[in-house]
C-alpha cells in the first residue's frame, strides 16, 4: 500500500446505497456487479492521487493529499458508474488527522464517515473545510446539518448538479440532545438498533426507574433517524396521568390534528414513547395505531410490558462494572479507585443513583458516601417483594434527600406539585422558592433544567410526592397550584373577546393546568373546576376540543352548579362540538347558552353566544340570521370587536360582497390588534390575503400574509404557518418571482414531511398549486430544491424577509 498523506488531508468516504435490497433482487449476479463496481472506484481515486486507506465490504475509505483532486475524483467515480444498477453515495472532508501504527485517528475520520451517510445514492456531499480549498467547482449549499456524536452543526455543500432528497442528518427529529456524556451502552444500543433494523415494530425498553431506559432509547432513536424518511419523535409521557390522553399527546407531538393512525398512514416514521408505565391502560390503542399503520416504529420505556401483539422486550440491565465505575469518574471529575469500584457496586450500577452519589463527591470522599449510603441501605431496606435495585435507588435519593438542609427539604418535597415542570415565577409563588435553593437543588442531581424550565426525573419525583403527602400540607400546597394556575390563566386572557392574549402562560404549562383541573374534581369542587375550565375556553375549544369536551361534560351535570358558570360552560362545549364535527349539537349549546344570558340579563356573555350563533348559520348560508345575530350581539356588546367584524366579513364575502368583506377583514385586523387579540387577529390577516390576491391587491396580500405569518409563528399555530408560507408564495408567483415562489413552496412540502398538523390544508392545495407551482421552470425548480432543505424556522425567516 502506498504511503499514508501526512498533514492537510481530504478523506473520501462511499457505500452503495440499498446493497442488501440490490443483493436480494440480483442474486448471484451481485458478486460480479459488485467487484466491476470496486474496479471503477479504484481507477477513479488512483487517477487523482488516492491512497486506499481500507475497504469493507462494499464501502471505501480514501485519503487525498488534494482537496480539488479528491473532488474531482469522486466526481469521476460517479460518471463511471453512469446509470448502472450500483448507486454510490459520497462524502469528503478535509482536516489535520494524526497517523498511527493502525492509521488515521481523530475526529476528522469520524466527521467524514458521517457526511457520506447522509448522502444519498449518487451524490457527492462535501464539508465546508474541503469546500474551502476548491474554487473550479459547482457547488449547491445544503445548509447546516446536524451530525451525529457532533455538537455543533456542520455546514454541507453538495458537489455537482442533481437533485436528490433531504439529507439523511439527524434534523427531522425531536430527539433530545442531552448535555451529558453517553457512557458505555454501546453493546445495549446496538442490540436495540439491530432489533428495529430487523422487524421489530415495538421494542418495549423494560426495566426499574433509574436503570437508564431512557437514555438508552434516546441513543438508539438517534442512532435510527436516518432509516425513517418522516423522522424520529421523542414523546414523554412522564407527566400524562390519564390513558385517554396517551394518543393525543403523541398527535401534539408529531402535528396529527386529528386521527393519529390517519395521520401516520403510510409514512415511515420512529415513535420513541418514554415512561408508559403510568398510562399502561392505553396500550391496547397504541397497539392498533402500530397495526394500522404499516411503516411505524415504536421504542417505549416502560416498568411494566404492554403485552400487546407483535412486542419484543428488551430488559435494560444495570451497566457493567467498569462502565459504572467510567460514569462516576466523569461526573465527579475524579480518577478510578477501589473505592469507587465498591461504591458503584453497593449501588447495583443504576445510572441515576451513580449520578446522585457523583454530585455529593465535591463534599465527600466515595469512601464516607459508601458509610452513609450503608446506613441508609440498613434503615430503609424495602419489603421482601420490592425489586432489590428499587430499593439500592430509593435508599440512593432518600440519602440524598437527607444531606438537604430544612428549607430545601421542603421545597423538594412541594415541587411534586407540578407537572412537567414549572418556571421559576410558578416555583416562586407556589412553592415560596428561592433561586439559591431551586439552584442548589439542580446542583444536587435532584431537579434538573432546561431552559427557564425546572423539572425531576419521574423516579426521583416519585419520592417527593410521597413527601409531600406524608407532610399533612399536600392540600394546602395543591390548593396553591390551584389557584396561580387559574390566575395565571385569566392574565393570559383566554377567555373573553376583547383584551390582551399572553398566550404564552399556556403553552409551556399545560400539563399543570391539567393537575389544577383534576385538584379542583377531586375535591367534588364543582366552583373550582368550572371557573378553571372558563378560564381557558380558548385552548379546550380550539386547540384541544375532545378533551375540552371531555373536562366540561361532567361538570355540566353537577345539578348544583349556578346558571353564570353553566352558561359559560355550555357556550364552551358548543365550540368543541363545532370543532369536532356536530354542528346541530354546536348549535343547540349555543342556543341554551344564550338563553340563559339573557334570562341573567348578562349582556356581553349573551353578546359571545350570538357571535357563535352567527358563525354557525352563516356556514349554513342562513345569511339573514346570522346578520341579525351579529347586529344584536353588537348592539349588546356596545361594539363591534374584532370576532364579530370577522364574522361579519365572512356574511358579505357569502353574499357576494368580496370588497366589502376584505374592507372588514382589515378592520377586524386593526381591532383585533389594538384588542390584543391575537388568535384573531391572525385569521383576520390570513383570510385578508388569500381573498386579496385574487383581485390584484397584492402589496396588500403580501403585507397581511406576513403579518399573519408573523402571528401565527408566534402563537405556535403550524396549520396558519402554512398558510403563511403558501400565500407569500402565491403572491411570489404573481410578482413573476419564480425563484421565490419555489423556494416558499419547497419550504412547504419539507414541513409537511416533519408530519406537521396541516388539517385544513390539502383542501385547498390544489388551488394554491395552480396558482404557484411552474412546473418545467428552471429558476421555480432551483428554489423548489433549496427550499425543500430550509427548517421552519429558517423558512419563515426567508418569508419574511
Amino acid at each position: 500500500m502506498r504511503e499514508l498523506p501526512t498533514g492537510t488531508v481530504t478523506f473520501l468516504f462511499t457505500d452503495i446505497e440499498g446493497s442488501t435490497k440490490m443483493l436480494s433482487s440480483l442474486g448471484h449476479e451481485y458478486a460480479g456487479v459488485l467487484s466491476e463496481h470496486r474496479r471503477l472506484l479504484r481507477e477513479a481515486f488512483q487517477r487523482r492521487g488516492g491512497v486506499e486507506v481500507d475497504t469493507q465490504g462494499d464501502a471505501f475509505f480514501v485519503a487525498f493529499a488534494s482537496a480539488p483532486e479528491a473532488v474531482q475524483a469522486a466526481a469521476d467515480a460517479q460518471r463511471a458508474l453512469g446509470e448502472g444498477p450500483v448507486r454510490v453515495r459520497m462524502g469528503l472532508h478535509t482536516g489535520e488527522p494524526l497517523i498511527t501504527e493502525e492509521g488515521y485517528v481523530g475526529l476528522d475520520v469520524h466527521k467524514g464517515a458521517r457526511i457520506a451517510a447522509s448522502a444519498h445514492g449518487g451524490q457527492v456531499v462535501v464539508s465546508a473545510d474541503t469546500r474551502a480549498l476548491v474554487d473550479d467547482t459547482d457547488f449547491i449549499d445544503l445548509g447546516e446539518h446536524r451530525l451525529k456524536d457532533f455538537e455543533q452543526p456542520v455546514q454541507l455543500f453538495q458537489s455537482g448538479d442533481g437533485l436528490f432528497p433531504p439529507l439523511r442528518t439527524i434534523s427531522n427529529s425531536n430527539i433530545p440532545r442531552p448535555a451529558s456524556s453517553f457512557i458505555g451502552r454501546e453493546r445495549e444500543v446496538a442490540e436495540i438498533v439491530s432489533l428495529v433494523r430487523g422487524g421489530a415494530r415495538l421494542v418495549t425498553l423494560s426495566g426499574p426507574g433509574g436503570s437508564g431506559k431512557t437514555r438508552v432509547g434516546i441513543e438508539s432513536a438517534t442512532e435510527l433517524i436516518s432509516d425513517f424518511k418522516a423522522g424520529a419523535f421523542w414523546v414523554p409521557l412522564s407527566a400524562v396521568r390519564e390513558a385517554g390522553l396517551v394518543l393525543e399527546t403523541i398527535g401534539q407531538t408529531i402535528g396529527a390534528g386529528g386521527d393519529l393512525a390517519k395521520h401516520i398512514g403510510e409514512r415511515e416514521m420512529l415513535l420513541l414513547v418514554d415512561n408508559f408505565e403510568q398510562v399502561i391502560e392505553a396500550a391496547p390503542d397504541l397497539g392498533a395505531v402500530l397495526e394500522s399503520c404499516p411503516n411505524l416504529s415504536l421504542i417505549v420505556t416502560s416498568r411494566e410490558l404492554l403485552r400487546i401483539s407483535g412486542e419484543v422486550e428488551y430488559p435494560v440491565p444495570p451497566l457493567a462494572e467498569n462502565e459504572g465505575v467510567e460514569l462516576f469518574c466523569a461526573r465527579a471529575r475524579m480518577d478510578p479507585s477501589d473505592a469507587i469500584g465498591d461504591l458503584c457496586a453497593r449501588l447495583d450500577d443504576l445510572p441515576l443513583a451513580i449520578e446522585l452519589a457523583a454530585a455529593r463527591a465535591n463534599v465527600l470522599t466515595p469512601e464516607e458516601i459508601i458509610e452513609r449510603l450503608s446506613d441508609r441501605l440498613d434503615l430503609l431496606k424495602g419489603g421482601r417483594d420490592a425489586d432489590p435495585r428499587q430499593k439500592t435507588l430509593r435508599a440512593a435519593i432518600d440519602w440524598s434527600y437527607d444531606l438537604l438542609p430544612p428549607e430545601e427539604k421542603e421545597l423538594f418535597a412541594d415541587l411534586a406539585v407540578f407537572a412537567g415542570g414549572c418556571d421559576l415565577e410558578a416555583a416562586s409563588s407556589v412553592c415560596r422558592a428561592g433561586l439559591d435553593e431551586m439552584q442548589s437543588l439542580v446542583e444536587k442531581s435532584l431537579v434538573r433544567r432546561t431552559g427557564d424550565r425546572f423539572w425531576m426525573l419521574e423516579t426521583i419525583k416519585e419520592l417527593a410526592t410521597e413527601l409531600v403527602h406524608s407532610s399533612g400540607k399536600e392540600d394546602e400546597v395543591r390548593k396553591r397550584h390551584y389557584d396561580y394556575f387559574l390566575d395565571r390563566a385569566r392574565r393570559a386572557h383566554i377567555a373573553g373577546d376583547e383584551g390582551d392574549q399572553h398566550l404564552e402562560l399556556i403553552f409551556s404549562d399545560k400539563d399543570n393546568y391539567r393537575a389544577a383541573f383534576e385538584y379542583a374534581v377531586s375535591g367534588d369542587n364543582v366552583e373550582r373546576a368550572a371557573d378553571l375550565a372558563i378560564a381557558l375556553e380558548l385552548w379546550w375549544g380550539a386547540l384541544n376540543p375532545s378533551e375540552g369536551k371531555q373536562r366540561v361534560e361532567p361538570i355540566l351535570l353537577d345539578q348544583t352548579l349556578d346558571d353564570l358558570r353553566r352558561g359559560h360552560l355550555v357556550r364552551i362545549r358548543g365550540e368543541t362540538l363545532a370543532m369536532t364535527g356536530d354542528l346541530d349539537g354546536a348549535r343547540q349549546s349555543f342556543e341554551e347558552s344564550l338563553s340563559i344570558f339573557r334570562h341573567r340579563k348578562d349582556a356581553q356573555a349573551a353578546a359571545m353566544a350570538l357571535e357563535r350563533l352567527a358563525q354557525h348559520h352563516t356556514q349554513f348560508g342562513n345569511l339573514g340570521k346570522a346578520r341579525a345575530y351579529v347586529d344584536e350581539s353588537a348592539a349588546l356588546a356596545g361594539t363591534f370587536g374584532g370576532y364579530l367584524l370577522s364574522a361579519l366579513a365572512r356574511i358579505e364575502y357569502k353574499s357576494g360582497d368580496q370588497g366589502r368583506a376584505l374592507d372588514l377583514l382589515q378592520d377586524a385586523a386593526r381591532v383585533a390588534r389594538e384588542t390584543g387579540l391575537t388568535w384573531c387577529e391572525n385569521n383576520a390577516l390570513i383570510n385578508f390575503a388569500e381573498l386579496a390576491l385574487p383581485f390584484g391587491r397584492i402589496d396588500e396580500s403580501d403585507e397581511a400574509a406576513r403579518r399573519g405569518l408573523a402571528v401565527a409563528r408566534e402563537i405556535e399555530d403550524a396549520q396558519a404557518t402554512i398558510y403563511g408560507l403558501g400565500l407569500l408564495a402565491w403572491v411570489a408567483s404573481a410578482r413573476g418571482d419564480s425563484r421565490r415562489a419555489g423556494m416558499l413552496w419547497g419550504a412547504i412540502e419539507a414541513y409537511k414531511m416533519t408530519g406537521v398538523n396541516t388539517v385544513g390544508w390539502p383542501e385547498d392545495e390544489e388551488k394554491y398549486a395552480a396558482a404557484i407551482v411552474k412546473a418545467g421552470d428552471t429558476s421555480f425548480e432551483d428554489g423548489r430544491t433549496e427550499g425543500r432543505r430550509l427548517d421552519i424556522d429558517r423558512a419563515v425567516e426567508v418569508a419574511l424577509s
